[in-house]
Protein backbone atom coordinates (compact mmCIF):
# COMPACT_ATOMS: atom_id res chain seq x y z
CA UNK A 1 0.00 0.00 0.00
CA UNK A 2 1.40 3.15 -1.10
CA UNK A 3 1.56 6.12 1.85
CA UNK A 4 -0.68 8.94 2.05
CA UNK A 5 0.63 11.37 -1.10
CA UNK A 6 -0.01 15.02 -2.69
CA UNK A 7 -0.25 14.82 -6.71
CA UNK A 8 1.94 17.90 -7.58
CA UNK A 9 1.27 19.29 -10.91
CA UNK A 10 4.07 21.37 -12.78
CA UNK A 11 2.83 23.17 -16.02
CA UNK A 12 5.95 24.52 -17.48
CA UNK A 13 6.35 26.20 -20.27
CA UNK A 14 7.37 23.02 -22.68
CA UNK A 15 7.00 20.32 -20.27
CA UNK A 16 3.92 19.50 -18.19
CA UNK A 17 5.41 17.03 -14.87
CA UNK A 18 2.92 15.33 -12.26
CA UNK A 19 4.59 13.71 -9.38
CA UNK A 20 3.37 11.66 -6.43
CA UNK A 21 5.18 13.42 -3.30
CA UNK A 22 5.01 11.68 0.06
CA UNK A 23 4.56 13.04 3.45
CA UNK A 24 8.16 13.43 4.20
CA UNK A 25 8.76 14.56 1.26
CA UNK A 26 9.76 11.74 -0.88
CA UNK A 27 9.24 11.38 -4.58
CA UNK A 28 7.22 8.44 -5.05
CA UNK A 29 6.42 8.46 -8.87
CA UNK A 30 7.09 11.10 -11.43
CA UNK A 31 5.63 11.41 -15.15
CA UNK A 32 6.06 13.88 -17.28
CA UNK A 33 4.93 14.74 -21.31
CA UNK A 34 6.13 17.76 -23.92
CA UNK A 35 4.23 21.04 -24.38
CA UNK A 36 4.87 22.60 -27.77
CA UNK A 37 5.06 26.05 -28.55
CA UNK A 38 5.17 27.93 -31.57
CA UNK A 39 6.25 31.14 -32.64
CA UNK A 40 4.00 32.33 -35.68
CA UNK A 41 5.27 35.40 -36.20
CA UNK A 42 8.84 37.26 -34.69
CA UNK A 43 7.72 38.10 -30.85
CA UNK A 44 4.60 35.94 -30.80
CA UNK A 45 4.99 32.80 -28.61
CA UNK A 46 2.07 30.82 -28.47
CA UNK A 47 0.65 27.32 -27.21
CA UNK A 48 -2.64 24.89 -27.66
CA UNK A 49 -4.58 24.88 -24.30
CA UNK A 50 -5.40 21.36 -25.67
CA UNK A 51 -2.13 20.70 -26.15
CA UNK A 52 -1.38 21.70 -22.56
CA UNK A 53 -4.19 19.59 -21.24
CA UNK A 54 -3.42 16.45 -22.82
CA UNK A 55 0.33 16.70 -21.53
CA UNK A 56 -0.43 17.11 -18.26
CA UNK A 57 -3.38 14.46 -18.62
CA UNK A 58 -0.79 12.26 -19.52
CA UNK A 59 1.76 13.13 -16.66
CA UNK A 60 -0.90 12.94 -14.06
CA UNK A 61 -1.76 8.89 -15.83
CA UNK A 62 2.17 8.12 -16.12
CA UNK A 63 2.55 9.12 -12.49
CA UNK A 64 -0.28 7.48 -10.96
CA UNK A 65 0.73 3.84 -12.83
CA UNK A 66 3.94 4.24 -10.06
CA UNK A 67 1.71 4.07 -6.73
CA UNK A 68 -1.65 2.76 -5.31
CA UNK A 69 -4.93 4.91 -4.56
CA UNK A 70 -5.55 8.09 -4.99
CA UNK A 71 -4.13 11.01 -3.92
CA UNK A 72 -5.26 13.01 -0.78
CA UNK A 73 -5.21 16.12 -2.83
CA UNK A 74 -3.45 17.73 -5.47
CA UNK A 75 -1.14 21.14 -5.70
CA UNK A 76 0.04 22.94 -8.82
CA UNK A 77 3.06 24.84 -9.92
CA UNK A 78 2.37 26.82 -12.95
CA UNK A 79 4.03 29.27 -15.75
CA UNK A 80 2.87 32.22 -14.67
CA UNK A 81 2.32 35.61 -16.92
CA UNK A 82 0.46 33.13 -20.30
CA UNK A 83 -2.94 33.51 -20.65
CA UNK A 84 -6.22 31.61 -21.29
CA UNK A 85 -9.62 32.48 -22.17
CA UNK A 86 -11.77 29.64 -22.45
CA UNK A 87 -15.80 29.37 -22.44
CA UNK A 88 -17.31 28.99 -19.23
CA UNK A 89 -19.86 26.41 -20.49
CA UNK A 90 -17.86 23.71 -22.16
CA UNK A 91 -14.30 24.76 -21.00
CA UNK A 92 -12.68 24.66 -24.50
CA UNK A 93 -10.24 27.60 -25.13
CA UNK A 94 -11.65 30.63 -27.39
CA UNK A 95 -8.16 31.67 -28.67
CA UNK A 96 -4.48 30.05 -28.15
CA UNK A 97 -2.49 30.58 -25.09
CA UNK A 98 -0.32 33.41 -24.88
CA UNK A 99 2.77 32.45 -23.83
CA UNK A 100 4.51 34.84 -21.13
CA UNK A 101 7.76 35.47 -23.75
CA UNK A 102 4.79 36.48 -26.20
CA UNK A 103 5.26 40.82 -26.91
CA UNK A 104 2.97 41.08 -29.55
CA UNK A 105 1.23 43.91 -27.10
CA UNK A 106 4.84 45.76 -27.00
CA UNK A 107 3.31 48.50 -29.00
CA UNK A 108 -0.21 49.39 -26.78
CA UNK A 109 2.11 49.57 -23.99
CA UNK A 110 4.31 52.00 -25.51
CA UNK A 111 0.99 53.84 -26.30
CA UNK A 112 0.17 53.78 -22.61
CA UNK A 113 3.27 54.82 -21.64
CA UNK A 114 3.53 58.00 -19.65
CA UNK A 115 5.80 58.73 -16.49
CA UNK A 116 2.83 59.49 -14.67
CA UNK A 117 1.58 55.80 -15.81
CA UNK A 118 4.23 53.94 -15.23
CA UNK A 119 4.83 55.85 -11.80
CA UNK A 120 0.77 54.39 -10.90
CA UNK A 121 1.46 51.01 -12.27
CA UNK A 122 4.84 50.28 -10.46
CA UNK A 123 3.44 51.51 -7.08
CA UNK A 124 -0.07 49.58 -7.30
CA UNK A 125 0.98 46.17 -8.42
CA UNK A 126 4.81 46.38 -8.00
CA UNK A 127 5.47 45.68 -12.11
CA UNK A 128 7.02 46.83 -14.72
CA UNK A 129 4.44 48.15 -18.01
CA UNK A 130 5.76 45.65 -20.10
CA UNK A 131 4.05 42.99 -22.10
CA UNK A 132 5.54 40.10 -20.90
CA UNK A 133 2.99 40.45 -17.96
CA UNK A 134 -0.69 39.29 -18.09
CA UNK A 135 -3.12 42.84 -18.52
CA UNK A 136 -1.90 43.78 -22.07
CA UNK A 137 -2.72 40.10 -23.07
CA UNK A 138 -5.75 39.35 -21.73
CA UNK A 139 -7.11 42.64 -23.45
CA UNK A 140 -5.60 41.62 -26.78
CA UNK A 141 -7.64 38.06 -26.26
CA UNK A 142 -10.55 39.34 -25.35
CA UNK A 143 -10.72 42.10 -27.69
CA UNK A 144 -10.82 39.29 -30.54
CA UNK A 145 -13.15 36.89 -28.80
CA UNK A 146 -15.83 39.65 -28.61
CA UNK A 147 -15.26 40.56 -32.25
CA UNK A 148 -15.41 36.75 -34.11
CA UNK A 149 -17.34 34.94 -31.07
CA UNK A 150 -19.77 37.58 -30.02
CA UNK A 151 -22.19 34.83 -28.61
CA UNK A 152 -19.30 33.11 -27.12
CA UNK A 153 -18.01 36.52 -25.43
CA UNK A 154 -20.97 36.36 -22.72
CA UNK A 155 -19.82 33.20 -21.23
CA UNK A 156 -15.71 33.89 -21.35
CA UNK A 157 -13.24 33.33 -18.64
CA UNK A 158 -10.29 34.34 -18.61
CA UNK A 159 -7.07 33.83 -16.56
CA UNK A 160 -3.19 32.88 -15.77
CA UNK A 161 -2.58 28.98 -16.33
CA UNK A 162 -3.38 28.01 -12.66
CA UNK A 163 -6.90 29.42 -13.37
CA UNK A 164 -7.57 27.37 -16.28
CA UNK A 165 -6.15 24.45 -14.99
CA UNK A 166 -8.00 24.69 -11.64
CA UNK A 167 -11.25 25.26 -14.02
CA UNK A 168 -10.55 22.26 -16.09
CA UNK A 169 -10.04 19.44 -12.77
CA UNK A 170 -12.89 20.68 -11.18
CA UNK A 171 -15.40 20.32 -14.17
CA UNK A 172 -16.03 23.98 -14.22
CA UNK A 173 -17.02 24.50 -10.89
CA UNK A 174 -14.06 26.67 -9.59
CA UNK A 175 -12.98 30.36 -10.93
CA UNK A 176 -10.19 30.84 -8.51
CA UNK A 177 -6.88 32.95 -9.22
CA UNK A 178 -4.11 32.16 -6.71
CA UNK A 179 -3.18 35.38 -5.47
CA UNK A 180 0.49 35.08 -6.44
CA UNK A 181 0.04 34.54 -9.99
CA UNK A 182 -2.76 37.24 -9.44
CA UNK A 183 0.04 39.34 -8.49
CA UNK A 184 1.80 38.39 -11.93
CA UNK A 185 -1.16 40.19 -13.96
CA UNK A 186 -0.96 44.17 -13.59
CA UNK A 187 -4.10 44.45 -12.39
CA UNK A 188 -3.46 43.30 -8.63
CA UNK A 189 -3.35 45.74 -5.93
CA UNK A 190 -0.45 44.87 -4.02
CA UNK A 191 -1.83 46.72 -0.86
CA UNK A 192 -5.15 45.03 -0.66
CA UNK A 193 -4.10 41.94 -2.60
CA UNK A 194 -7.43 42.12 -4.74
CA UNK A 195 -8.09 43.34 -8.16
CA UNK A 196 -7.29 46.91 -8.77
CA UNK A 197 -10.23 48.96 -10.45
CA UNK A 198 -7.54 51.48 -11.74
CA UNK A 199 -5.53 49.10 -13.37
CA UNK A 200 -8.40 46.99 -14.77
CA UNK A 201 -9.27 50.61 -16.26
CA UNK A 202 -6.39 51.22 -17.61
CA UNK A 203 -5.98 47.98 -19.69
CA UNK A 204 -9.72 47.57 -19.87
CA UNK A 205 -10.25 44.30 -18.72
CA UNK A 206 -13.39 44.16 -16.35
CA UNK A 207 -12.94 43.56 -12.98
CA UNK A 208 -16.19 41.57 -12.99
CA UNK A 209 -14.88 38.93 -15.42
CA UNK A 210 -11.92 37.95 -13.80
CA UNK A 211 -11.47 34.91 -11.33
CA UNK A 212 -11.92 35.65 -7.43
CA UNK A 213 -8.14 35.76 -5.80
CA UNK A 214 -7.98 33.14 -3.09
CA UNK A 215 -4.90 32.10 -0.93
CA UNK A 216 -1.94 29.55 -1.73
CA UNK A 217 -3.48 27.13 0.24
CA UNK A 218 -6.90 27.83 -0.57
CA UNK A 219 -10.13 25.72 -1.04
CA UNK A 220 -9.89 25.42 -4.78
CA UNK A 221 -12.66 22.78 -5.16
CA UNK A 222 -12.12 19.49 -6.15
CA UNK A 223 -12.05 16.74 -9.02
CA UNK A 224 -14.93 16.43 -11.06
CA UNK A 225 -15.35 14.20 -14.46
CA UNK A 226 -12.14 13.51 -15.66
CA UNK A 227 -10.66 9.94 -17.10
CA UNK A 228 -7.19 10.35 -15.21
CA UNK A 229 -8.56 10.95 -11.85
CA UNK A 230 -11.26 10.16 -9.98
CA UNK A 231 -14.42 12.70 -8.33
CA UNK A 232 -13.70 14.44 -5.41
CA UNK A 233 -10.07 14.92 -4.99
CA UNK A 234 -9.26 18.34 -3.29
CA UNK A 235 -7.24 20.87 -4.91
CA UNK A 236 -5.35 22.29 -1.66
CA UNK A 237 -2.33 24.23 -3.07
CA UNK A 238 -0.95 26.27 -5.88
CA UNK A 239 2.02 28.59 -6.65
CA UNK A 240 3.50 30.28 -9.70
CA UNK A 241 6.39 28.07 -10.45
CA UNK A 242 9.14 30.59 -9.30
CA UNK A 243 7.03 30.94 -6.05
CA UNK A 244 7.03 27.45 -5.98
CA UNK A 245 10.80 27.13 -6.67
CA UNK A 246 11.33 29.18 -3.58
CA UNK A 247 8.90 27.87 -1.31
CA UNK A 248 10.34 24.07 -1.95
CA UNK A 249 14.07 25.41 -0.95
CA UNK A 250 13.05 26.99 2.11
CA UNK A 251 13.95 30.86 1.47
CA UNK A 252 12.15 33.07 4.03
CA UNK A 253 14.79 35.38 4.67
CA UNK A 254 16.75 38.12 2.85
CA UNK A 255 20.31 35.82 2.68
CA UNK A 256 18.94 33.33 0.58
CA UNK A 257 17.38 33.63 -3.02
CA UNK A 258 17.06 31.78 -6.23
CA UNK A 259 17.17 31.35 -9.51
CA UNK A 260 15.18 28.89 -12.18
CA UNK A 261 17.29 28.76 -14.87
CA UNK A 262 14.51 27.30 -17.62
CA UNK A 263 12.89 28.71 -20.85
CA UNK A 264 13.61 32.21 -19.57
CA UNK A 265 14.95 32.43 -16.10
CA UNK A 266 13.50 34.38 -12.29
CA UNK A 267 15.93 35.61 -9.88
CA UNK A 268 13.92 35.85 -6.88
CA UNK A 269 15.16 36.98 -2.88
CA UNK A 270 11.66 37.30 -0.32
CA UNK A 271 11.26 40.42 1.29
CA UNK A 272 8.78 39.68 4.07
CA UNK A 273 6.21 42.19 4.51
CA UNK A 274 8.43 44.68 2.72
CA UNK A 275 6.47 45.41 -1.06
CA UNK A 276 8.82 48.45 -1.74
CA UNK A 277 9.67 49.28 -5.44
CA UNK A 278 12.63 49.11 -7.03
CA UNK A 279 14.13 50.25 -10.42
CA UNK A 280 14.12 47.56 -12.89
CA UNK A 281 12.88 44.82 -10.86
CA UNK A 282 9.41 43.70 -9.92
CA UNK A 283 7.83 43.35 -6.39
CA UNK A 284 5.54 40.33 -6.62
CA UNK A 285 3.71 38.45 -4.07
CA UNK A 286 5.20 35.26 -3.33
CA UNK A 287 2.86 33.50 -1.33
CA UNK A 288 -0.27 34.04 0.63
CA UNK A 289 -0.98 31.30 3.64
CA UNK A 290 -2.13 33.29 6.85
CA UNK A 291 -0.07 36.34 5.97
CA UNK A 292 1.60 37.63 2.38
CA UNK A 293 5.22 36.82 1.88
CA UNK A 294 6.54 39.34 -0.72
CA UNK A 295 9.38 39.14 -2.62
CA UNK A 296 11.71 41.08 -4.87
CA UNK A 297 12.45 39.50 -8.31
CA UNK A 298 14.29 39.65 -11.80
CA UNK A 299 12.64 38.10 -14.84
CA UNK A 300 14.68 36.90 -17.79
CA UNK A 301 13.11 36.74 -21.20
CA UNK A 302 15.85 34.08 -23.04
CA UNK A 303 18.22 31.95 -21.05
CA UNK A 304 17.42 28.04 -22.16
CA UNK A 305 16.11 29.53 -25.36
CA UNK A 306 19.38 31.22 -25.50
CA UNK A 307 21.38 27.67 -25.16
CA UNK A 308 19.08 26.15 -27.62
CA UNK A 309 18.87 28.71 -30.27
CA UNK A 310 23.02 28.12 -30.10
CA UNK A 311 22.94 24.66 -30.21
CA UNK A 312 20.44 25.14 -33.21
CA UNK A 313 23.02 27.59 -34.79
CA UNK A 314 25.82 24.82 -34.03
CA UNK A 315 24.57 21.60 -35.23
CA UNK A 316 24.33 20.13 -31.71
CA UNK A 317 22.18 18.91 -29.51
CA UNK A 318 20.95 21.24 -26.69
CA UNK A 319 22.18 20.36 -23.32
CA UNK A 320 25.44 17.58 -22.88
CA UNK A 321 26.76 18.17 -26.54
CA UNK A 322 26.45 22.07 -26.63
CA UNK A 323 28.27 21.92 -22.73
CA UNK A 324 30.89 19.75 -24.41
CA UNK A 325 31.54 22.11 -27.03
CA UNK A 326 31.25 24.88 -24.28
CA UNK A 327 34.09 23.07 -21.95
CA UNK A 328 36.49 22.47 -25.33
CA UNK A 329 37.69 26.00 -25.02
CA UNK A 330 38.90 28.05 -21.88
CA UNK A 331 36.53 31.02 -22.79
CA UNK A 332 34.56 32.87 -24.96
CA UNK A 333 37.43 34.97 -26.85
CA UNK A 334 36.55 38.21 -25.61
CA UNK A 335 32.78 37.29 -27.78
CA UNK A 336 29.92 38.14 -26.37
CA UNK A 337 26.21 36.88 -26.86
CA UNK A 338 23.02 39.25 -26.07
CA UNK A 339 20.02 36.90 -26.84
CA UNK A 340 17.47 39.61 -26.71
CA UNK A 341 15.26 37.66 -29.31
CA UNK A 342 12.06 39.67 -28.10
CA UNK A 343 13.48 42.85 -26.07
CA UNK A 344 15.47 42.32 -22.76
CA UNK A 345 13.74 41.88 -20.05
CA UNK A 346 14.56 42.66 -15.83
CA UNK A 347 16.45 44.69 -15.11
CA UNK A 348 16.64 46.51 -18.58
CA UNK A 349 12.71 46.22 -19.64
CA UNK A 350 13.80 47.31 -23.06
CA UNK A 351 11.80 45.52 -26.38
CA UNK A 352 13.39 47.55 -28.79
CA UNK A 353 16.72 45.81 -27.58
CA UNK A 354 17.92 43.16 -30.41
CA UNK A 355 20.09 39.96 -30.13
CA UNK A 356 23.61 40.36 -31.43
CA UNK A 357 26.80 38.58 -31.56
CA UNK A 358 29.73 41.30 -30.60
CA UNK A 359 33.90 40.73 -30.76
CA UNK A 360 33.40 37.98 -33.74
CA UNK A 361 37.61 37.86 -35.31
CA UNK A 362 39.02 35.45 -37.89
CA UNK A 363 40.23 33.36 -34.93
CA UNK A 364 36.80 32.98 -33.13
CA UNK A 365 35.51 29.22 -33.27
CA UNK A 366 31.94 27.34 -32.72
CA UNK A 367 33.09 26.60 -29.05
CA UNK A 368 33.74 30.27 -28.29
CA UNK A 369 30.00 31.05 -29.85
CA UNK A 370 28.82 28.38 -27.40
CA UNK A 371 30.68 29.64 -24.32
CA UNK A 372 29.20 33.06 -25.02
CA UNK A 373 25.71 31.69 -25.18
CA UNK A 374 26.57 29.80 -21.82
CA UNK A 375 27.69 33.16 -20.30
CA UNK A 376 24.87 35.21 -21.24
CA UNK A 377 22.95 33.08 -19.35
CA UNK A 378 25.46 33.76 -16.12
CA UNK A 379 25.60 37.42 -17.18
CA UNK A 380 21.87 38.20 -16.88
CA UNK A 381 21.55 36.50 -13.65
CA UNK A 382 24.20 38.73 -12.57
CA UNK A 383 22.57 41.60 -13.68
CA UNK A 384 19.41 41.13 -11.89
CA UNK A 385 20.92 40.48 -8.26
CA UNK A 386 22.60 43.62 -8.46
CA UNK A 387 19.64 45.04 -9.66
CA UNK A 388 17.92 43.90 -6.50
CA UNK A 389 20.50 45.41 -4.58
CA UNK A 390 20.93 42.01 -2.32
CA UNK A 391 23.78 42.91 -0.33
CA UNK A 392 23.27 40.67 2.59
CA UNK A 393 22.44 37.76 0.28
CA UNK A 394 24.77 34.93 0.55
CA UNK A 395 23.34 31.94 -1.57
CA UNK A 396 22.08 31.47 -4.31
CA UNK A 397 19.95 28.79 -4.92
CA UNK A 398 19.62 26.73 -8.45
CA UNK A 399 16.89 24.65 -10.07
CA UNK A 400 16.14 24.21 -13.76
CA UNK A 401 17.34 22.09 -16.54
CA UNK A 402 20.23 24.12 -17.24
CA UNK A 403 21.71 23.56 -13.91
CA UNK A 404 22.98 20.11 -14.82
CA UNK A 405 25.71 22.07 -16.61
CA UNK A 406 28.09 22.66 -13.81
CA UNK A 407 30.50 24.90 -16.47
CA UNK A 408 27.71 27.41 -16.00
CA UNK A 409 27.44 27.15 -12.37
CA UNK A 410 30.53 27.52 -11.86
CA UNK A 411 30.82 30.51 -14.10
CA UNK A 412 27.71 31.78 -12.00
CA UNK A 413 29.44 31.69 -9.07
CA UNK A 414 33.06 33.71 -10.42
CA UNK A 415 30.33 35.96 -12.10
CA UNK A 416 28.45 36.91 -9.08
CA UNK A 417 31.32 36.38 -6.28
CA UNK A 418 28.77 34.08 -4.33
CA UNK A 419 28.13 30.74 -3.45
CA UNK A 420 25.68 28.90 -6.00
CA UNK A 421 24.08 25.80 -4.73
CA UNK A 422 22.32 23.33 -6.73
CA UNK A 423 19.22 22.17 -6.05
CA UNK A 424 19.69 17.96 -4.91
CA UNK A 425 15.95 17.66 -6.19
CA UNK A 426 15.44 18.24 -9.88
CA UNK A 427 11.45 19.13 -9.82
CA UNK A 428 11.61 21.62 -7.06
CA UNK A 429 8.82 23.71 -8.43
CA UNK A 430 6.52 20.94 -8.45
CA UNK A 431 8.31 19.84 -4.45
CA UNK A 432 7.76 23.86 -3.37
CA UNK A 433 3.86 23.50 -4.58
CA UNK A 434 3.51 20.05 -2.83
CA UNK A 435 4.82 21.09 0.79
CA UNK A 436 2.24 24.64 0.40
CA UNK A 437 -0.64 21.62 -0.22
CA UNK A 438 0.55 19.85 3.00
CA UNK A 439 -0.20 23.23 4.56
CA UNK A 440 -3.81 22.82 3.52
CA UNK A 441 -3.90 19.17 4.80
CA UNK A 442 -2.33 19.95 7.82
CA UNK A 443 0.88 17.92 7.35
CA UNK A 444 4.26 18.81 8.77
CA UNK A 445 6.85 20.36 6.33
CA UNK A 446 9.94 18.47 5.70
CA UNK A 447 12.77 20.10 6.88
CA UNK A 448 14.03 22.32 3.73
CA UNK A 449 16.68 21.43 1.68
CA UNK A 450 18.93 24.55 2.56
CA UNK A 451 22.19 23.60 1.86
CA UNK A 452 21.74 20.34 0.39
CA UNK A 453 22.92 19.63 -3.21
CA UNK A 454 26.15 20.59 -5.13
CA UNK A 455 27.80 23.74 -4.01
CA UNK A 456 30.09 26.18 -6.40
CA UNK A 457 32.19 28.63 -4.67
CA UNK A 458 33.36 31.85 -6.74
CA UNK A 459 36.85 31.12 -8.36
CA UNK A 460 37.39 34.36 -10.24
CA UNK A 461 39.50 37.29 -8.56
CA UNK A 462 37.79 40.75 -8.76
CA UNK A 463 39.86 42.36 -11.19
CA UNK A 464 38.67 39.75 -13.80
CA UNK A 465 35.46 39.33 -12.70
CA UNK A 466 35.32 43.27 -13.48
CA UNK A 467 36.50 42.97 -16.91
CA UNK A 468 34.34 40.06 -17.73
CA UNK A 469 31.18 42.54 -16.48
CA UNK A 470 32.32 45.36 -18.47
CA UNK A 471 32.52 43.40 -21.57
CA UNK A 472 29.25 42.38 -20.81
CA UNK A 473 27.77 45.66 -20.47
CA UNK A 474 29.21 47.15 -23.60
CA UNK A 475 27.48 44.53 -25.62
CA UNK A 476 24.47 45.49 -23.59
CA UNK A 477 24.88 48.71 -24.74
CA UNK A 478 25.30 47.39 -28.77
CA UNK A 479 21.84 45.66 -28.09
CA UNK A 480 19.93 48.08 -27.04
CA UNK A 481 21.03 51.00 -29.75
CA UNK A 482 18.30 51.83 -31.50
CA UNK A 483 16.67 55.15 -33.55
CA UNK A 484 13.73 57.02 -31.86
CA UNK A 485 10.90 54.91 -32.14
CA UNK A 486 7.67 55.84 -34.45
CA UNK A 487 5.10 57.50 -33.48
CA UNK A 488 2.79 54.98 -31.88
CA UNK A 489 -0.09 53.76 -33.06
CA UNK A 490 -3.87 54.72 -32.20
CA UNK A 491 -5.29 52.38 -29.51
CA UNK A 492 -7.13 49.56 -30.29
CA UNK A 493 -11.06 49.37 -29.93
CA UNK A 494 -11.74 47.60 -26.80
CA UNK A 495 -14.66 45.94 -28.53
CA UNK A 496 -15.55 43.36 -25.88
CA UNK A 497 -16.77 44.43 -22.20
Amino acid sequence: MTAPYVLALDEGTTNAKALAVAADGTVLAVGSAPVPVSYPQPGWVEQDAEDIWRAQSAAIAACLDGVEGAPEGIAISNQRESVVCWDARSGRALGPVLGWQDSRTAEFCDWLRSPEREFSVAATTGLSLDPMFSAPKMRYLLDRVGAAMPDDARHARIGTIDAWLVARLSGQDSYVIEAGNASRTLLMDLATLQWSEEMCALFGVPAARLPRIVASNADFGATAGLDVLPDGVPIVGVLGDSHAALFGHGCRTTSEGKATYGTGSSVMVPSGADRSVRPGVSTTLAWLTDRPMYGHEGNIVASGTAMDWTARLLGVAPGRALDELTAAVPDSAGVSLVPAFTGLGAPWWDRRAVGLVAGLTAATERGHLARAALESVAHQIADVVEALGAGDLTVLHADGGATASRLLMQTQADLLGRDVVVSANAEVSALGAALMGFTRLGWDLPAPEGGAGRRYRPALDEPARAAARSRWGQALARSRFAPPPPSPPAPPTCIWR
